[in-house]
């Protein structure tokens, strides 16, 4: 997976893809679990052989022990036809090491359970660079809010009929880091490392606080093309 973008050790940045053709890349519980740990295990400097692991527990999944990891996760959201990962790149050519793993995992993946070929997702990763403490915190919001669009479709758009059914939405999506910052404890927990990210939230409630903020005002400039 050649890319003209050179990643910089200790650096931030937004990676994001979606399906070919903008085509659903998660149908069900299982592709969406099977991504998450995917997230999980492909963060790891050796290689992984998938089928090693069917027999596990959710549990003992996200607490199998890696190699150094490549990359260090701050946040991520997964939706029907695309994603975003919040990365912090770990080590020389961790980043790029990490996506080609993890893509190509799960293209496998996809193509062997709904019998198709080819690619799956519309070329290689898009990243950007966060290169202001301003934009980092952003991202929180934006990374977070996306799943809104699954019940109010003009949400980029600054229209949302129910803010308040908005935010309960995103207390019951499972599929994003969401609710790992607002205090549940949960198995997929383990595919972050907040540590490493700049301490911008006291505790649960004011992240929750300040995304719900965000959904309040309906301001954002992110155009990530998913």
């Amino acid at each position: 997976m050649a890319r003209d973008y050179v990643f910089a050790p200790e650096e931030y940045y937004h990676i994001y893809n979606r399906g070919v053709e903008k085509r659903k890349i998660f149908l069900n519980k299982r592709d969406y679990e099977r991504f998450l740990f995917l997230l999980f295990i492909c963060n790891n400097s050796s290689s992984i052989e998938i089928r090693n692991y069917g027999g596990l527990t959710s549990v003992e999944k996200f607490n199998l022990k890696r190699e150094n990891t490549l990359v260090d996760i701050g946040a991520y959201c997964l939706m029907p036809n695309h994603f975003h990962l919040l990365l912090k790149e770990k080590v020389e050519g961790g980043i790029s090491l990490f996506m080609q793993k993890l893509m190509t995992a799960y293209t496998m993946y996809f193509n062997k359970v709904y019998k198709r070929s080819g690619v799956l997702f519309q070329g290689s990763f898009k990243a950007r660079h966060v290169d202001e403490d301003k934009y980092l915190k952003y991202l929180y919001a934006y990374i977070h809010l996306n799943p809104i669009k699954l019940i109010e479709t003009k949400w980029k758009e600054k229209i949302v009929k129910n803010n308040e059914k908005a935010k309960e939405f995103l207390s019951t999506y499972t599929y994003s880091s969401y609710l790992d910052f607002t205090g549940i404890d949960r198995v997929e927990g383990s595919i972050l490392n907040k540590s490493v990210f700049p301490d911008y939230f006291q505790n649960e409630v004011s992240f929750r606080e300040f995304v719900h903020s965000w959904l309040d005002s309906i301001e954002f400039a992110e155009d990530t093309e998913v």
